[in-house]
């Protein structure tokens, strides 16, 4: 029997419905893979998810595999380097501002001990059920939004967090049309 997916899955994209299958709603708890995800997200403003997908093996390797510790230390070189890199999209201005957030996140890992214990606490590590269609942004979102740009990120406006929620689990957003869409 053919496995059922949300209706956005491009299903002649492999790395696609792989997204989907094993990562996308999936309550995630490992820091570093939460920064990747915040970095990407910031990255697909304007853009579609897919285009992203698309190039993140290419960031993962020009952005030193999201490690934020690296990421810290990147100076106008390395803003350079990347701004030549056409595997990643060049944008300027994301790439300074994830600079800017692997500062902010390291900054936030050492007041709350960790990322995934701060973003997990807006829900009392709970995963709330919300259907994809239903909007963009919640009251959920513009809080985490507001925390986030009070703390010094860039490029996480309600409508980026609410995808990133959606992503990492804590809004799970699965159709009901989907094999993991779950009450």
């Amino acid at each position: 029997m053919e496995r059922k997916r949300c209706k956005w899955v491009n299903l002649d994209n492999p790395l696609y419905v792989e997204y989907h299958d094993k990562e996308w709603g999936r309550p995630l708890h490992d820091d570093k893979r939460l920064f990747e995800l915040l970095i990407l997200e910031g990255f697909q403003a304007g853009l579609s998810w897919e285009t992203i997908l698309n190039k993140r093996e290419n960031f993962r390797r020009a952005f030193r595999g999201f490690d934020p510790k690296v990421m810290a230390e990147f100076g106008p070189d390395d803003v350079e380097r990347l701004m030549a890199d056409q595997g990643i999209v060049r944008n300027r201005l994301k790439i300074v501002d994830s600079i800017v957030n692997a500062k902010a996140f390291l900054k936030l890992q050492r007041e709350e001990g960790s990322f995934d214990r701060y973003i997990w606490s807006f829900t009392d590590g709970k995963s709330l059920r919300e259907p994809y269609a239903l909007r963009t942004t919640s009251e959920l979102s513009d809080r985490v939004s507001k925390d986030l740009k009070r703390r010094g990120f860039k490029f996480v406006g309600s409508t980026i967090i609410y995808s990133y929620l959606q992503a990492i689990g804590i809004i799970n957003a699965h159709g009901e049309e989907c094999d993991d869409y779950k009450e």
